[in-house]
């Protein structure tokens, strides 16, 4: 039975993310402070590493109560709270990076690229690992740090999580340890994963290799139906609210329930 070996969450989106032993869920159903923070432009638009590969560049360390947030980069230096000093940290962030920014927070939901499957993202260590072979001179290391997922499983064959989602209208249900979770669709993937994690520098055909690679091996498991392109890795998640306040940790086994229609999920009425 395959079971969690990492637990990733990102304070501030596009940012450094921080590895943790074990985690909470908020009301909503969102590992508790990740992706809390993002930045946005004067217009309103998010600032993150898609749009803005200098992000790449800029290296967040926070506090164990992910209150303080040491940030460093193109020689300059500082570190904030996140709480009482958010004017000099947003003017802090609009100087490093050239024009004017502001923090928001949200406690409850942060910001997730997928508003509609809103829970953590899961892979597997073994996946990490096969992609990183594709790669000359990529490491499983730098590959999670490319891809960003929160929830890494090991002891299982690779893309196992593949197992986790099912037609467009179907769940698939799963635990790990006491929560309960419902895998929705493989994770569509952005510009972010073909970037060096550390300087930004693009891997020439990456998307492409990928693509050719991640066809060829698609585990006979994997709901073919479900990928439109081939550039999708990992797994996108929702967890219902009656898991609020329980969580996930180091060692957790990974149990799969079983599949049941979208329709028993009222509140998922987007269409994946």
């Amino acid at each position: 039975m395959p079971d969690v070996a990492e637990l990733i969450i990102y304070p501030i989106k596009s940012l450094d993310g921080v590895s943790l032993p074990e985690v909470s869920l908020t009301p909503l159903g969102a590992l508790v402070g990740d992706r809390r923070y993002a930045l946005v432009d004067a217009q309103g638009k998010r600032v993150h590493g898609k749009r803005h590969p200098q992000l790449h560049r800029l290296r967040a360390q926070f506090d164990p109560g992910l209150r303080l947030v040491q940030l460093w980069g193109n020689g300059q230096a500082a570190q904030f709270d996140l709480q009482q000093e958010r004017d000099p940290l947003q003017t802090w962030l609009s100087n490093w990076l050239g024009f004017p920014v502001q923090i928001l927070e949200d406690p409850i939901t942060g910001f997730p690229d997928d508003p509609y499957a809103s829970g953590p993202t899961l892979i597997s260590t073994p996946t990490l690992e096969a992609v990183a072979n594709w790669f000359p001179g990529l490491a499983s290391e730098e590959l999670r740090q490319r891809f960003r997922m929160n929830i890494e499983v090991s002891e299982c064959l690779p893309f196992w999580e593949d197992h986790l989602f099912a037609q467009a209208d179907q769940v698939v249900r799963f635990r790990i340890g006491e929560v309960e979770l419902l895998g929705i669709n493989p994770c569509a993937r952005c510009v972010v994963p073909t970037r060096d994690p550390i300087t930004g520098a693009s891997y020439l055909g990456f998307q492409k290799h990928f693509i050719t690679q991640r066809q060829k091996t698609l585990p006979k498991w994997a709901e073919l139906s479900r990928f439109d392109h081939f550039y999708r890795l990992g797994l996108n998640t929702w967890i219902p609210r009656t898991e609020a306040g329980k969580g996930l940790k180091i060692g957790d086994p990974v149990e799969i329930i079983g599949v049941e229609p979208l329709s028993a999920y009222p509140e998922l009425s987007r269409s994946p």
